[in-house]
């Protein structure tokens, strides 16, 4: 049995990461000594919107050992050392002693911890500052988990998974966990995505009030941060709960698909600020708390969601990092190499005792800095930071992100297009999905853009929606999701709505994709050669050449055109099936001509007389295709090199089996977005419907002409 009572080295990090060494090696410094290190920090390069607001100082900021300001408040009769809740992270998630030392932690610090979904371990119920889950499945929950702790949490979504239900793999679910949660032994724990007795605001009312009745305690409700989580969070407050836990977009997790977690939500300073905003407005902020989480990495991430708007701050990740996490993102196989997120099967164990003084000291040095920041800032006490959003200041930041932050600033219209089209983390996402077939699960925080990587496309500015509370999500892994799509009038059937590109492809990659075309009722697009499998999509002159003309006459064609904004205009009312536009023909972002296209064909009144298809070698993955088809797209055409790009420089192996692995994975992935959106037909529902978007910090210009709303909006 291995032992953890000491910390690992950071191996070295090969990808853009959120968590970075300066990051960890300060979470540490705090764990090792208890003492306050670093406020204000500055990370003059992060794209990250919380790290682009910085707080007005009239001096130089100093460090005192024993600062002045207080930091200890009440809420719901609950006294606090300081406003720190230790994440909602589940037995079974971690792996038991972590679970331990939290609970002990919070005990000796008089902070919260949250038991997460997965039950409650029986020696984490022997302590009272804790927060009970009741999740959508109610793994191991009954009236003597629900009288544990000091509060209940109903968790609605997560902000590593919005719009879907908790995760943890069959390997993870060892005999105590079985145990626990009540479930058999290997077999995947996978939480509804809806509670299946709240469908609306009025059912979450009831569950509020019933378990209020039940336990006398203060009932949380915690939500991700999606498109309508001012309306939701309002809902909430309406509806009796005492608070509620808003959970970011890049919030960690023990497992999540990668799709979901990368391409879903919207991050926690826009949720923050905006659910303040509506509830001061309707007079509904009094008396109700809000817990600001996801990516909360310091004191100073800390006071400045307190200045936008929160009550508390949960702190999850930064907790296991204080116990040893080094971020490998292996929680969901059960292989953590410094023991806290390991399968439990006794092998390999963390040190309660070294958890307990690692976390301890981690709060203690946490609390210190927060009080030294407010000691610069002139305050007395931590309610007098709550909402003083003139102590911040935006800088490169959009005029849409300063209003919904509610702060001044410089403003700034980034580059939409800055990063790798093809970087070391897609390229193993996708090669991952062609060996699976199944939607990629992942642990940890997500890396996308744009917050951490560098966006290399217009759709890497956007995030779709999660549905919870306002309308509830559907269950992907329960129900079937209808992802398929008609063209042509009804003539072609398509199980999924990507074509890819086998024009410029070797002959094996040909036949690879044409035979897992038909196989999977799929499409290939190939303007040369007609090939037996498939249907073949061809320009109107039957040449694959950029042509456009008013002089059309075939009903049946469908007309390729460049991606440039003078031919939109040209096109309009002509006598085709639909158009082909295309990326690599034009001099337009594909992004900005679909949704033109797809804007003026509507205003004309024609929009369902044609199809609109969007081809570039540009895309890379489903999620490109699920964004591209908010803003107005039928269909995808992708290049077949994703098929490439995914094998690496191995062996090719059986290219058919690849092929239809990648197709087969592409369409359950659409299924997980759609489901999390709420959507059961992708076609009828999907097609132009930008409101299942928000843009994160977007170029202003760019945002307004696609009409997509920025995240955070009311």
């Amino acid at each position: 049995m291995l032992i953890y009572n000491k910390y690992l080295p950071v191996p070295k990090q090969f990808t853009e990461e959120f968590w970075t060494v300066e990051r960890i090696e300060h979470i540490r410094y705090l764990a090792l000594t208890g003492k306050p290190y670093k406020i204000f920090n500055d990370d003059v390069n992060s794209l990250r919107i919380l790290d682009r607001v910085k707080f007005r100082l009239n001096r130089t900021p100093s460090i005192n050992p024993e600062p002045n300001s207080k930091i200890d408040f009440e809420f719901s009769g609950i006294y606090m050392s300081a406003p720190l809740y230790l994440g909602d992270m589940s037995y079974g998630a971690l792996s038991g002693n972590p679970n331990i030392a939290i609970a002990i932690a919070a005990d000796l610090t008089e902070t919260l911890a949250g038991t997460g979904e997965g039950g409650l371990h029986p020696e984490v119920a022997k302590h009272k500052r804790i927060f009970v889950q009741w999740a959508s499945a109610r793994f191991g929950v009954d009236i003597r988990t629900l009288m544990a702790g000091m509060g209940i949490v109903i968790k609605i979504g997560q902000g590593a998974k919005p719009g879907i239900g908790g995760h943890l793999p069959g390997s993870k679910v060892t005999e105590p966990i079985s145990m626990t949660r009540r479930i058999p032994v290997g077999i995947d724990a996978i939480s509804p995505a809806p509670h299946h007795d709240i469908y609306s605001i009025e059912d979450l009312g009831q569950r509020i009030e019933a378990l209020k009745e039940a336990t006398g305690k203060p009932v949380f409700v915690k939500v991700a941060a999606t498109n309508y989580i001012p309306y939701i969070v309002s809902g909430i407050a309406r509806m009796g709960a005492d608070g509620v836990i808003i959970d970011g977009h890049g919030a960690g997790t023990g497992a999540t698909p990668v799709v979901i977690r990368d391409n879903v939500g919207i991050p926690i300073e826009l949720a923050v600020a905006s659910a303040d905003k509506i509830l001061r407005r309707e007079g509904l902020r009094d008396k109700f708390t809000i817990i600001a989480a996801g990516r909360v990495s310091s004191a100073t991430d800390a006071a400045k969601l307190i200045a936008l708007g929160a009550d508390i701050v949960s702190v999850g990740t930064g907790a296991l990092i204080a116990m040893g996490c080094v971020m490998v993102h292996k929680c969901h196989v059960g292989s953590c190499p410094t023991g806290l997120t390991a399968k439990i099967d006794g092998t390999r164990i963390v040190d309660i005792e070294f958890g307990v003084k690692m976390l301890t000291n981690f709060i203690r040095g946490f609390s210190l800095e927060l009080a030294n920041i407010l000691d610069n800032l002139n305050l007395k006490d931590v309610r007098e930071l709550r909402g003083r959003r003139d102590l911040l200041y935006g800088h490169g930041l959009t005029k849409d992100t300063l209003e919904i932050l509610g702060i001044e600033g410089t403003e700034d219209n980034p580059n939409p297009k800055m990063g790798e089209l093809w970087n070391r983390r897609i390229i193993a996402y996708m090669h991952e999905l062609m060996n699976k077939g199944d939607p990629v699960i992942t642990s940890m925080g997500s890396t996308a853009p744009p917050d951490v990587e560098k966006p290399a496309r217009i759709v890497d500015w956007l995030r779709s929606d999660g549905a919870q509370v306002t309308r509830p999500s559907i269950d992907p892994y329960r129900e079937d999701i209808d992802t398929s799509f008609y063209l042509k009038g009804g003539e072609i059937y398509l199980s999924l709505p990507v074509i890819f590109d086998i024009t410029e492809a070797p002959k094996d990659y040909k036949e690879a994709f044409s035979w897992s075309a038909l196989a999977l009722s799929s499409a290939v697009f190939d303007y040369k050669t007609i090939d037996k499998y498939s249907e073949v999509f061809i320009s109107n002159d039957g040449k694959g050449i950029a042509k456009w003309s008013k002089d059309l006459s075939d009903e049946n064609s469908y007309l390729l055109i460049p991606a440039d904004e003078e031919v939109v205009d040209e096109i309009i009312g002509l006598g085709v099936q639909g158009f082909i536009v295309d990326e690599d023909l034009g001099n337009s972002d594909l992004e900005v001509i679909i949704s033109d296209l797809d804007t003026k064909l509507k205003e004309a009144g024609i929009r369902n007389h044609y199809d609109i298809l969007a081809k570039s070698s540009r895309l890379r993955h489903s999620a490109d295709a699920f964004k591209l088809i908010l803003l107005g797209a039928d269909a995808v055409i992708m290049p077949y090199y994703i098929l490439e790009k995914a094998i690496g420089e191995g062996n090719k192996g059986n290219l058919k089996e690849k092929a239809f692995s990648l197709i087969a994975g592409m369409k359950k992935e659409i299924a997980l977005l759609a489901g999390a959106a709420g959507v059961y037909s992708v076609q009828s529902t999907l097609t132009g419907n930008r409101e299942l978007l928000r843009s994160i910090n977007l170029n202003y210009d760019i945002r307004r002409r696609l009409r997509v709303k920025p995240a955070g909006s009311l």
